[in-house]
């Protein structure tokens, strides 16, 4: 059974902001879509103001973190890689964000800590998405926020994210992403029900190709004019919001 390789964010240091020959000029490119839709949602569920307070599981180096905290909010970003941690609190311009090593199935938080939990590019890297999101559950106040992106299983996904990107992106590492790890909408909805969160939305989002250069498809390059944007298809990469009901307390077995 193949494994996702999570220790390959390790090495990554000032590359996570730099490098263009790498899938993390990927993240960065998609975080330019991602995060206004984020503030948008936030904002209609009157929690962009300064007394939200967001966590942000497997937070990496920290692009929405950072992103959330120049937009006024409480922001705390939790990961196990101790260097991808380092380079989120230096690239964190507000020097607001707490950055703390912790564990998504056991976060170290009291019961109804957080009024948003985002999860960007996360479920897909661990076994257990199901348990994870009871444990975000349980740290989301009463009408909390869940916020997640992750990838559709199918074969398209598998040749779309897993395959072409190893083929055309130059540093891509083995086990980056394994199929069987990607998570199907209706189970993710699912899993959210369980954990006493109500999918509220979902939406795709996808390259716009014509924003790549003809010369940079077989160069290894992410180039920096690549841009995202949002489609009705869930069908490969997709972000969505879930709403934890009000009034239930939900506790994780420990």
């Amino acid at each position: 059974m193949e494994k996702v390789n999570n220790d390959i964010y390790d090495a990554y240091g000032d590359r996570w902001y730099t490098a263009d020959d790498d899938p993390v000029a990927l993240l960065r490119a998609e975080s330019k879509t991602k995060t206004p839709w984020i503030l948008e949602k936030l904002k209609k569920h009157e929690l962009l103001n300064s007394t939200t307070k967001v966590l942000d599981v497997g937070c990496g180096a920290g692009f929405l973190s950072n992103d959330l905290a120049r937009n006024g909010l409480k922001v705390t970003g939790i990961d196990q890689s101790v260097e991808s941690l380092a380079v989120a609190k230096k690239y964190d311009e507000t020097n607001s964000v707490e950055y703390i090593i912790a564990d998504a199935y056991h976060l170290p938080f009291a019961d109804h800590t957080f009024d948003v939990l985002t999860a960007m590019d996360f479920l897909e890297h661990v076994e257990d998405p199901e348990l994870v999101i009871k444990e975000f559950s349980r740290v989301l106040k009463p009408n909390g926020v869940f916020i997640f992106h992750t990838f559709n299983r199918n074969p398209l996904a598998h040749l779309v994210i897993i395959k072409l990107v190893e083929w055309f992106v130059k540093n891509t590492p083995k086990n980056m992403h394994v199929i069987r790890l990607f998570i199907k909408p209706i189970e993710l909805s699912g899993f959210c029900t369980k954990a006493n969160l109500v999918t509220e939305e979902m939406i795709g989002i996808k390259p716009i190709f014509s924003t790549i250069p003809l010369k940079h498809y077989f160069s290894g390059i992410v180039p920096k004019s690549l841009r995202f944007e949002l489609t009705s298809s869930l069908l490969l990469s997709y972000m969505g919001i879930a709403v934890k009901n009000e009034g239930k307390n939900f506790n994780t077995a420990r």
